[in-house]
């Protein structure tokens, strides 16, 4: 898909440094109105600490990247500006769950959350949580919201030590391959089961994509579609 530049990496090198962003300051009329609208659609929105990428390159076999804290408000209303300069990005981890027959399993976003209905591996934006001894630990992140979203733990799966990105000009998805030794039925109808223990129900469902055919252009994030074209070969 063209936009995206999808390359292998085997470490993420990403670090908590101070940024001056100004986009926050200079466009507060239309975050508040962005998230008065976003918070009246639903009140599960708040308002916390988010990490934002304001730089990030490829090293060889290594990423290197920056990240500073920002409010989640300023963050969402970024993202529904359509990402205006200065160019910072977003930066996240992605478990890209993969069953024992290879099908891979993607979840659907409640009508509660800020992306009601998008079909997507689990994910989130990196915020302080992740931040330990002044690094972002985004390995550690896949594994958190693997666990938050559809309660499969880090017993129940393996993570392979390599990350495939997928990067356009305001954001990248670094996909960690994860695999759950179970056939991709038994592994959704598990993860449906753990979801309803969840204190949080982020998710809606849980999608198996064996193919290119089950690719769904209308609720797939663009980033998404292009990882998996690439892992098909389309």
């Amino acid at each position: 898909m063209s936009g995206f530049e999808i390359f292998e990496t085997d470490e993420i090198d990403a670090v908590l440094e101070p940024y001056d962003w100004p986009f926050p300051r200079e466009n507060e009329p239309a975050i508040a109105e962005i998230w008065a609208r976003e918070t009246a659609r639903t009140s599960a929105m708040f308002n916390g600490r988010v990490l934002i990428q304001h730089r990030g390159e490829r090293d060889g076999r290594v990423f290197r990247a920056g990240y500073s804290p920002t409010d989640y408000r300023s963050f969402l209303g970024w993202i529904r500006l359509g990402n205006p300069p200065p160019l910072v990005r977003n930066g996240f981890a992605m478990a890209a769950l993969q069953a024992r027959d290879g099908a891979f399993l993607l979840g659907e976003m409640g009508q509660h959350t800020a992306n009601p209905g998008k079909i997507y591996f689990a994910a989130g934006t990196p915020d302080l949580g992740d931040v330990v001894d002044g690094r972002v630990d985004l390995a550690g992140s896949v594994l958190r919201e693997l666990a938050e979203e559809t309660g499969l733990l880090a017993g129940d799966v393996r993570v392979e030590p390599r990350w495939t990105s997928v990067m356009g000009a305001s954001r990248i998805a670094f996909m960690r391959p994860v695999r759950i030794d179970l056939p991709a039925e038994d592994a959704r109808a598990l993860m449906l089961e753990r979801m309803t223990t969840l204190e949080d129900d982020e998710l809606a469902g849980i999608h198996i994509i064996r193919d290119a055919g089950d690719l769904d252009e209308g609720r797939m994030p663009p980033f998404q579609l292009a990882f998996l074209r690439h892992v098909f070969g389309v």
